[in-house]
Formats: C-alpha cells, sequence, structure tokens
C-alpha cells in the first residue's frame, strides 16, 4: 500500500510517501520554494516525494490529510454561539471554500496522472501524536500534542500501545500555550512567524521580574490543562491569519492589556533592553511551569516513564531538556518535525496502521529523507560557473578518499575557518543535522561574532549548537541522553565549558545533537577526525542559510557560499576554498 501524506495550507506545509508501513520520503515545501515556513499546498515536496519513491501520482492507493474540519465541530459551534463569534467562525468556513480541494491540486500536479483514490483526514492532534509514537523507539509510551491550534484544539493527550494511539484529553482554543508564546514573541518585536526561538534564546539573559504579571495572563487547572486570560489577547474574537499561499503571517495577537500590564511592546528596531530580556525569561518560565503542569497531569492518568512529545511547542527544546528532572518521564522522544510538517507523516502512518493493522515497521532514528545529488551532478555545477568561481578567487579539487576528505575538512575547522558542509540526502525538520550545516570550531572565543556577523547575519543573543559523537555525550554534558534531532537543550559540564566557549550559552547550557555512525556515517567520521585533532569529540553545527530556507539543491549551498564571507564549501567530494581568505 502508497500513502500519501500531506500538511497544506498551514505553515511548513511539507509531504511525505509511506509505502506498507516504510517511510521512503520527507519534505517542507519551502526548501523548494525557498520561503519560510511555505503555507500553501505542497506541490514541489509532493512532486520530490514521488520521484524519490519511483511512483506516479495514479500508483498512489490513499492520500492522508492531517487536518479534520468535521472534528470538535460542536465545540466550534458552542463557542460561536456562547461568545457571539458567529462571523469569525463564518470567515474561516469561507476561507476553507475558497481554496482548491486536494485533489483539484494534486490534478495540477500530474494532469495525466490522475489520482483515483481516496482521500482520508487525520484530526490534526492525533496526526501530531502518531508522527511521535510510531516512529519511536517504544511499545508503550504517553503521547502528547502542544502546539498553536488545529482542529479547534491546541492539546491533545492520551496513551500509544503497540499502533494505536488513544486520545483521552484535549485543551480547546482558543486557550493555548503556543499562541501565549506566540503573542510574547509579537510583544517583544520579533514578528515573523516562527520566531519563538529568538524568545528562547533571548530569556537565559533576564531576570524573573514578570512572574506575577505572567501568572495573571495564563492559568493552571487542577486538571493538569491551563486558561488564557481573554483580556490579553485577540485570536478569539478575530481572524488573524493571513495568508493563503506563501509566507505565514498572523496579526497581532495580543491586546493593549497587555502592554498596560508588562509595559510598551517592543517595536521591530528598538534596542532590546534589559526589561525586554526580564520578559523572556519570565515568559519562558510561565510556559515551562504549565508545560510541565500538563505532564505531570499525563503522568498521573498513565503511569509510565516514557513520553512521546510533538506539535509546535515541542521545539522548546530549553524545556524539552527539562523534563526528565521536573517530570517523571525518564526516556523522551520528539519528533524530528515536531511542528505541523511533521503531521503528513503522522497522518500517513496513523492511516497506514488503521487500514492494515500490521505491526510498526521501524523506528525514526535519523532525519534524512530529503533530496541528495550526485558528485557528477555537483560537477557539471562548478564546472558551469568555473568563471565565477575563478573571480571570486576559488580553488576546487576533488577529493575521492573518503578519509583525507574528512582530515582536511577537520583540519580547515581546526585552522579557524568555516566550512559549509553539503552532503547527502537533506534533513527532514527544521535542523541541520550534519547534510546541510555550516561547521566551525566551537574551541574559538570568537567564532560566534564571526558566523553571527558574517555569514548568519542574525542576533548576537542567539545561540549555536553543539553535534556531539553520541559516546561521548556524558563527558561534556551533565545528562547522559540520545538526541538525534537537536531537540534538546542540556546543560554542559562546568568543568568543560571554557574549552568549548562558541557553543555554549549564557546560561552554561548547548542544545546538543548526538551524531552516531549509523545514523549519520559521514558527518560521525568528519567529527572523530576533528577529535583526532583536537580531543574535542563535537563541531559547532548551525544550518546552511542566511536568512532563508535551509539549502536543498548544491546551486543554493554555491549562491549562499559566494555571497557570504564562509571560507569552505565542500560538496560531496568536492573542496571548494577561497584563497585570499573571506572578501
Amino acid at each position: 500500500m502508497i500513502i500519501l501524506g500531506i500538511n497544506s495550507f498551514h505553515c511548513d506545509s511539507a509531504a511525505c510517501v509511506v509505502i506498507d508501513g516504510r517511510l521512503i520520503a520527507a519534505a517542507e515545501e519551502e526548501r523548494f520554494r525557498r520561503v519560510k515556513h511555505w503555507a500553501g499546498f505542497p506541490s514541489e515536496a509532493t512532486k520530490y516525494c514521488l520521484r524519490e519513491a519511483k511512483v506516479a501520482l495514479r500508483d498512489i492507493d490513499c492520500v492522508a490529510v492531517n487536518h479534520n474540519p468535521w472534528r470538535n465541530w460542536v465545540r466550534k459551534i458552542a463557542f460561536a454561539l456562547t461568545t457571539a463569534k458567529i462571523r469569525l467562525l463564518r470567515d474561516r468556513i469561507q476561507m476553507h471554500r475558497q481554496r482548491d480541494t486536494i485533489e483539484q491540486q494534486l490534478e495540477k500536479i500530474a494532469p495525466q496522472s490522475a489520482y483515483r483514490g481516496k482521500l482520508y483526514r487525520v484530526e490534526h492532534h492525533v496526526a501530531h501524536c502518531a508522527s511521535a509514537f510510531l516512529l519511536s523507539p517504544f511499545d508503550e509510551a504517553a503521547v502528547v500534542s502542544v502546539d498553536g491550534s488545529g482542529d479547534f484544539a491546541s492539546a491533545a493527550w492520551g496513551i500509544g500501545k503497540g499502533t494505536d494511539v488513544n486520545i483521552r484529553g484535549r485543551v480547546f482554543f482558543p486557550h493555548s500555550l503556543g499562541i501565549f508564546y506566540m503573542a510574547v514573541t509579537q510583544y517583544l518585536g520579533f514578528e515573523r512567524w516562527g520566531d519563538e526561538y529568538k524568545a528562547m534564546g533571548l530569556a537565559p539573559y533576564g531576570d524573573l521580574k514578570f512572574v506575577r504579571e505572567m501568572d495573571q495572563v495564563v492559568r493552571l487547572q487542577d486538571d493538569g490543562k491551563f486558561q488564557l486570560n481573554m483580556q490579553y489577547f485577540r485570536h478569539g474574537t478575530e481572524n488573524l491569519e493571513l495568508w493563503e499561499d506563501g509566507e505565514p503571517h498572523v496579526g497581532r495577537l495580543f491586546t493593549r492589556n497587555l502592554e498596560e500590564l508588562l509595559g510598551p511592546s517592543r517595536s521591530e528596531k528598538e534596542p532590546i533592553g534589559q526589561r525586554h530580556k526580564d520578559i523572556a525569561r519570565s515568559a519562558q518560565n510561565l510556559y515551562e511551569k504549565a508545560f510541565f503542569h500538563l505532564l505531570n497531569s499525563v503522568y498521573q492518568q498513565h503511569d509510565t516513564d516514557k513520553l512521546a512529545l510533538a506539535g509546535g511547542c515541542a521545539m522548546n527544546s530549553v524545556a524539552n531538556g527539562k523534563i526528565s528532572k521536573s517530570t517523571p518521564f525518564r526516556r523522551v522522544y520528539v519528533h524530528a518535525a515536531a511542528g505541523d510538517a511533521g503531521g503528513a507523516i503522522g497522518a500517513a502512518m496513523s492511516l497506514w496502521h488503521e487500514l492494515t493493522g500490521a505491526a510498526r515497521n521501524d523506528s525514526m532514528y535519523h532525519a534524512y529523507w530529503g533530496p541528495e545529488f550526485s558528485d557528477e551532478e555537483i560537477g557539471q555545477l562548478l564546472s558551469n560557473r568555473r568563471n565565477e568561481l575563478n573571480q571570486a578567487n576559488c580553488t576546487l579539487a576533488s577529493i575521492q578518499d573518503e578519509s583525507d576528505l574528512y582530515t582536511k575538512t577537520a583540519e580547515t575547522i581546526a585552522a579557524g575557518k568555516v566550512v559549509g558542509w553539503f552532503q547527502g540526502r537533506m534533513e527532514w525538520g527544521p535542523r541541520a543535522l550534519g547534510n546541510r550545516s555550516i561547521l566551525a570550531d566551537p574551541r574559538r572565543h570568537d567564532m560566534k561574532e564571526i558566523l553571527n556577523l558574517k555569514i548568519k547575519r542574525r542576533e548576537s543573543f542567539r545561540p549555536f549548537a553543539p553535534s556531539v559523537l553520541r559516546e561521548a555525550v556524558g563527558e561534556w554534558f551533565e545528562t547522559d541522553d540520545d538526541v538525534q534531532f537537536m531537540e534538546k537543550v542540556l546543560v554542559i559540564r562546568e568543568e568543560q565549558r571554557d574549552q568549548i566557549p562558541a557553543v555554549v550559552h549564557v546560561d552554561g547550557t548547548g542544545r546538543l545533537q548526538t551524531v552516531t555512525s549509523d545514523g549519520n556515517p559521514r558527518y560521525y567520521r568528519l567529527i572523530e577526525a576533528f577529535r583526532q585533532l583536537t580531543g574535542v569529540p563535537m563541531l559547532l553545527n548551525t544550518s546552511f542559510n542566511e536568512n532563508e530556507p535551509i539549502v536543498c539543491r548544491p546551486e543554493e549551498a554555491l549562491d549562499c557560499f559566494l555571497r557570504t564571507r564562509m571560507d569552505v564549501l565542500v560538496l560531496g567530494n568536492w573542496f571548494l576554498e577561497r584563497t585570499q581568505g573571506r572578501h
């Protein structure tokens, strides 16, 4: 059975193909469109997945979509009637009716290979929970999904056993931890969709001076749930989603009451002051308090120390890293694309097990499900652009001996140079995990400044992540854990911090990625080569981009290399180096 999974007309639209219960390909639309968090239909991602799976659209048996507008319908009507928000509900229905159907969109992709199968709709949070549990290493676990909202709910939880995901509780719209965090992010002057990681990175610079105020904004309930104080939010009375195709955008979520409570909001160009840092810290603290309140209640209901976690809020890696210390959960699996993109896989996997009753085939221990390019294709690109490379004072070599490639690249990084590393299949999810990465020496005190000012062109307070050989984690971090997808921030051992200042955040933490020889042999061997040179079993890893989606094709990697001050670009076995330093 061949299933096409889709997340469409929402942020991070994406597609995947599952054949007989095995994931074959998965990718987000933004990587092809070159627009962050693309929110339309994932036509290009779908085309890629079909090519990778070597199937035509007419071969697809089922299409699974991670959205079911008929779920929680009674709640929607009750909300509209009791709060006089009928116009809000009407506007949402009209917006959905104006879109082409999924079937119409598929016909545009391949008019000569029409899809004749059935379309199945999977509830948003069921898809989230399925994406985490059905691909986890657990036979049984608590499952939790927390995000902004989807199908009129913002959180869901239950138990996963075998191939079943049984949802036993929900928090319904308009109450939402995701919307709370997004509203505070906007208040702090970070207005683009997905900027919550900026507020999270800013938080350690602040103090807990707004705890009492935050407690007025979000209220915890005895059953583990939470409620927003709606006098501080607009999303319950207005339709603030302002996208169809393209980059998603949400209008201002907070009311003037929040500014009366916390003080004036920050404009995008206003300098960041200590008050802003204190608000970010207090908001992160409140989020963690509500999140752990929910998780502790879920544990009491299900009595298992294993947790499968998804939903956009599962991208809060700071909170994720504290779960084992703040709750009884000891083993935590977070899906590689915990946000809405991951719902495409969750919908497909959930449908596969529902229709077939078959056992689970495998867990997701790596995230490399996107396009890859041969050395021949890369060589042709470099040949076609030889004049441009000459003008940029670049030398080019093909290093076919892999050991030589790893040694030369490791020596280059150890010498303080910045390397673009483009290898194999593109990562699934928002993190660069060693196939579309910019790499640097974590030992250099000035490396954060070099990367932020000369390559990444981003805020100076944002941290960089360490990619660490799995067997060395316990030596460098206080918690010895598997973190394949860079989904947890953990405390770095105090005695080790001075050795790796470029990847230590102001609070002594690092957003860890563990690297194994099974998960990514090439990346593992590169880090091992760096360890042999320096004694440090890690590299600084940041996404291969410059205020754009992570690069997908070698053309985009080359363009990014040439327009920034990167020193070296390694495309497969091709080693491209500037001979006159950073331009």
